[in-house]
């Protein structure tokens, strides 16, 4: 296995929260009304469309509305505006990220997002660490297809193969296998993913 010499982030759930529900709950004043708000607005199959740059945030708003009670479209135009600043660092994997940047290894950004990312990813404590970044809703091409793999590589000089994406998504994560990148799922255990770093990184090494 070739020794890694940059490691890719995906955003959400691995750098950042993104919880929809949460986010749903934070604007409205119970149960019944946060999920409708989810359903309407993240829970919508045109979110995706969003963060592929297919459609307008002004067009994803009509349409969240159209899916959603009048008397919910105040606490819907809120979080649409506000859910960001309710999308936490991940502080683990925040502090290990700024440890590979302290051994010498360059990391990226490679997220499906809208255009307003820097919104949220503007609170992650290594934003300004990042050697580059790739985000989809500009490029409109999405992760899982291997063309934006391929189009960080291209773009960073980077040889795929000395490459480990990190995604909490197992589609993603076959994504970047197919364009010759290697790829670690992240499920949440902070301990494994260390150990697999410090297996596949020459510099994290004892």
């Amino acid at each position: 296995m070739v020794n890694i010499e940059h490691v890719i982030f995906d955003m959400g759930s691995v750098l950042m929260t993104f919880d929809g529900p949460a986010f749903s709950q934070a604007f409205t004043e119970n149960e019944e009304d946060a999920n409708l708000l989810q359903d309407a607005l993240f829970g919508r199959p045109e979110w995706a469309l969003l963060d592929a740059g297919a459609i307008d945030h002004a067009t994803m708003l009509r349409i969240a509305k159209a899916h959603l009670a009048p008397r919910l479209h105040p606490a819907l135009e809120a979080c649409f505006e506000q859910w960001p600043e309710h999308s936490e660092p991940l502080a683990g994997v925040c502090e290990l990220a700024q440890k590979l940047v302290d051994a010498g290894i360059d990391i990226y950004l490679l997220s499906n997002a809208s255009t307003t990312i820097d919104r949220q990813i503007g609170r992650c404590p290594v934003n300004d660490l990042f050697a580059g970044r790739v985000v989809s809703s500009f490029e409109h091409m999405m992760k899982p297809d291997p063309a934006i793999y391929r189009l960080l590589c291209e773009r960073y000089g980077l040889h795929a193969g000395s490459c480990l994406f990190i995604d909490d998504n197992a589609d993603n994560c076959t994504g970047a296998e197919v364009a010759g990148m290697q790829s670690y799922r992240f499920d949440g255990d902070l301990g494994a993913l260390e150990r697999t770093l410090a297996s596949r990184i020459s510099l994290l090494r004892p």
